[in-house]
């Protein structure tokens, strides 16, 4: 359905309190909405609020996981708009992404059925994600956010201090913060910044990552169940895989990308009556007619150096579980 569809249904069903399943592409033209989610199957979904995955798992089958890259000198074409861009002042930090066609003999579904990921979305003939980034929790009057910026292998010797030293990675989370600051600001008061810069491990089959998040948190005003649509779609589309200022980087993203991300970096929810819970759709494998694809990407700054930044996205290419 249209996106403006599910912003209009995400408010009525909040008004009601009934539980409902959202998505929204990045480009916010396409969306998904499932009354009552959790009575079906078909789609399947976990958020830390909700799920329909069957908690009782197997272990997965060995199979075919082999990822064939774009070459680098594809990647840096566009990093070069980008760069350009920045050095113009039209963004100072924007997100670029690339698009890996992959081998992959386990199905879909079955990947999500053995994800340990926080927040997972499996949609038949279309994609899988297992994001282990929440876009924004609604519960209790607060609405909060956990922007990630800054990844690294976790074997190399003192990979949480090196991430937390390092100055690319430093401003592209104070920015990423800033942004996101600013826009749980448009929708509540009192924001503040709860937890700066706390680290995540993430477990993969290619090795452990650590991921660098923050906690931004706000306050909302009382009617916010009947306008979680419109609160949501404020902040679209999520800062932390555009950029800032978001209008103009979003513009540069387009020029440096040459096609739609679709659901790719979208963001996906569940409410369960009380409290909503969503992600941003990042670790991403879509299915398309030419085979299977991994969605990923990376933060650029000024600092950026085009070989570190083509190693991070291509690090990001795993499946979720050993």
């Amino acid at each position: 359905m249209r996106a403006e569809e599910v912003r209009i249904r995400m408010n009525d069903a909040g008004r009601r309190r009934t539980p409902f399943l959202f998505a929204v592409d990045f480009e916010m033209t396409e969306g998904i909405f499932l009354d009552d989610p959790a009575a079906q199957h078909e789609l399947l979904f976990r958020v830390p609020a909700g799920s329909n995955i069957p908690k009782t798992k197997v272990p997965a089958e060995r199979g075919t996981f082999e990822a064939s890259p774009e070459p680098y000198e594809v990647y840096l074409s566009r990093f070069d708009v980008v760069m350009q861009g920045l050095q113009r002042g039209d963004s100072f930090l924007a997100n670029l992404t690339l698009r890996t066609p992959l081998a992959l003999s386990v199905p879909l579904q079955e990947v999500i059925l053995h994800s340990d990921a926080p927040y997972c979305l499996y949609v038949p003939g279309r994609f899988a994600c297992f994001s282990p980034e929440r876009f924004v929790r609604i519960a209790d009057g607060r609405i909060s956010t956990n922007p990630m910026k800054g990844t690294i292998d976790a074997s190399i010797p003192d990979a949480a201090q090196a991430i937390l030293a390092d100055p690319k990675e430093t401003a592209e989370h104070y920015t990423v913060v800033d942004l996101l600051r600013n826009d749980l600001g448009m929708v509540a008061e009192r924001v503040e910044v709860k937890r700066f810069r706390y680290i995540d491990t993430l477990r993969t089959n290619r090795g452990d990552t650590l991921q660098v998040s923050s906690e931004i948190v706000g306050t909302l005003p009382e009617d916010s169940f009947s306008r979680m649509g419109d609160i949501l779609f404020r902040m679209l589309p999520a800062g932390s895989v555009s950029g800032a200022p978001k209008r103009s980087t979003l513009e540069l993203i387009r020029r440096a990308e040459e096609r739609p991300r679709g659901f790719y970096t979208g963001v996906f929810g569940y409410f369960d009556g009380r409290e909503l819970d969503s992600a941003v759709m990042i670790r991403y494998i879509e299915q398309t007619d030419g085979g299977m694809c991994f969605r990923s990407g990376g933060g650029i700054t000024v600092m950026s150096r085009p070989e570190e930044e083509y190693d991070e996205v291509l690090k990001k290419i795993y499946l979720p579980f050993l």
